[in-house]
C-alpha cells in the first residue's frame, strides 16, 4: 500500500513538473519550444500576414497578442510591465515609439543589434539596440473636400484659430499617436502652454473621439470639416472613394513621423528565434511590403525606390523633416500623468 502511494506521488510530481515545463515553453528533455510570443500593437490587417510569412519560412510558430482599438498600445505596455518579473512575451512590435522608451527605462527590454538594426538610420533607433524603428506613418490634417473645397495647408491651420471648433475632430490624447503628438507639443511649447491650449480648444467645442479611425470617419462622412489623424487612416478613406485630402502636421516646420518599432524582451525564453524575427521585420522586404500595403507606410532604411508608389515617395519627402522623437520620454510621462487625471481621474 505504501509503495503504491509512493508511486502515485512520484507520478503526480512528474506530471506537475511536465506541466510547468510546458507552460514555460520548455518541453521535457530540455529542448526549447520554437514558439515565439509576440505582443503586437500594429493593426492585424498589416502585421499578421508578415508574421505568418515569417512562420512559414522558418518553421517557428508565432503566437500573437494584439492590442485593442480602445487602449491603443497602452494596454500591451502595461501588460509587459506587469509581467516584467516573469515575462511571457518574446518580441514587442509597437506601432509608435514613445511607450517603448518607457519600457527601456523600466528594464523590460534587452538590446539586440543585428542585420536589420544596421540598415536603419540612427535617428530611428536606440544606439544601444534596445529598440529599432521601421515603416513609419505621419500625423496629418484630414480635410473633407466637399466642406472645404480648394483648401490649402494654411487654410487648415487657420481653422484651429476659430472661435467655434465643433467642425474639427481629434482622438483623445491619452493613447497612441495623439499622445505622441501632444508630447512633441509639450517639448516645443512647454507643458503649461499645452495644457492651456487643451482646455481652451475643448471649451470651444473641439470634437474628442476614441481613436484616429473615428476622426477619419467623421471627416470623410462630412460630420466635421477637418481633423487630426495618421496617414494610414487617411488612405482608408481615400481608397474608399470618399472626398478627402491631407496636409502634413508641422510644428516648427517639422513633421511628426512616427515609426513602428520592434524590441526584444528581457529574459526572453526564445532569444535566437526572437532575433530572427526582429531581423525579418527590419528587412528591406518587410519595409517594402508595408509601403506597398494600403497603409502606405514609409520605409526608413534603404529600399529600391522604383518599388515605391508616388504617394509613398511624397510621404518619404515629408518624413525627411521629421521631429526627433528619441528624447521625448520625459514629455510623454508628464503628458500621460496629466491626461490620466484629466480623463481617468487617476
Amino acid at each position: 500500500m505504501g509503495s503504491r502511494r509512493t508511486a502515485v506521488l512520484i507520478l503526480l510530481g512528474v506530471l506537475i513538473l511536465a506541466t510547468g515545463a510546458w507552460l514555460a515553453g520548455r518541453p521535457m528533455g530540455g529542448r526549447l519550444s520554437r514558439t515565439l510570443v509576440v505582443y503586437c500593437a500594429h493593426d492585424a490587417e498589416y502585421s499578421e500576414p508578415l508574421l505568418k510569412e515569417f512562420e512559414r519560412r522558418t518553421g517557428i510558430s508565432v503566437l500573437i497578442r494584439f492590442d485593442t482599438e480602445a487602449t491603443k498600445t497602452l494596454g500591451l505596455v502595461n501588460l509587459l510591465l506587469r509581467e516584467k518579473s516573469q515575462p511571457r512575451c518574446d518580441v514587442f512590435w509597437n506601432n509608435e515609439l514613445l511607450s517603448t522608451l518607457s519600457l527601456k527605462e523600466q528594464g523590460v527590454l534587452q538590446p539586440y543589434r543585428g542585420l536589420g538594426f544596421a540598415r536603419i538610420p540612427d535617428s530611428y533607433k536606440d544606439p544601444e539596440g534596445y529598440w529599432t524603428g521601421f515603416a513609419a506613418r505621419l500625423r496629418v490634417h484630414i480635410v473633407n473636400n466637399d466642406k472645404l473645397p480648394h483648401a490649402t495647408a494654411q487654410d487648415v491651420e487657420e481653422l484651429w484659430q476659430a472661435e467655434n471648433l465643433n467642425q474639427l475632430a481629434i482622438a483623445k490624447p491619452l493613447y497612441g499617436t495623439t499622445l505622441v503628438h501632444y508630447s512633441v507639443l509639450a517639448e516645443v511649447w512647454g507643458l503649461e502652454r499645452l495644457q492651456a491650449w487643451h482646455r481652451v480648444t475643448r471649451k470651444r467645442g473641439l470634437q474628442e473621439v476614441n481613436g484616429n479611425s473615428t476622426v477619419k470617419n467623421l471627416v470623410a462622412q462630412g460630420a466635421c470639416q477637418a481633423g487630426l489623424t495618421d496617414t494610414d487612416d487617411y488612405f482608408v478613406a481615400r481608397d474608399s472613394g470618399l472626398p478627402v485630402s491631407m496636409f502634413p502636421v508641422k510644428i516648427d516646420d517639422r513633421t511628426i513621423c512616427i515609426p513602428n518599432c520592434v524590441a526584444l524582451i528581457a529574459e526572453s525564453r526564445h532569444p535566437n528565434e526572437a532575433q530572427q524575427l526582429i531581423d525579418f521585420l527590419l528587412s528591406e522586404e518587410t519595409e517594402l511590403k508595408l509601403a506597398q500595403s494600403t497603409a502606405r507606410q514609409v520605409p526608413l532604411g534603404p529600399v529600391d525606390v522604383n518599388q515605391l508608389s508616388p504617394e509613398v515617395r511624397e510621404l518619404a519627402e515629408w518624413a525627411k523633416t521629421g521631429y526627433d522623437l528619441r528624447g521625448l520620454g520625459p514629455e510623454r510621462e508628464a503628458c500621460l500623468h496629466w491626461l490620466s487625471s484629466e480623463y481617468l481621474g487617476q
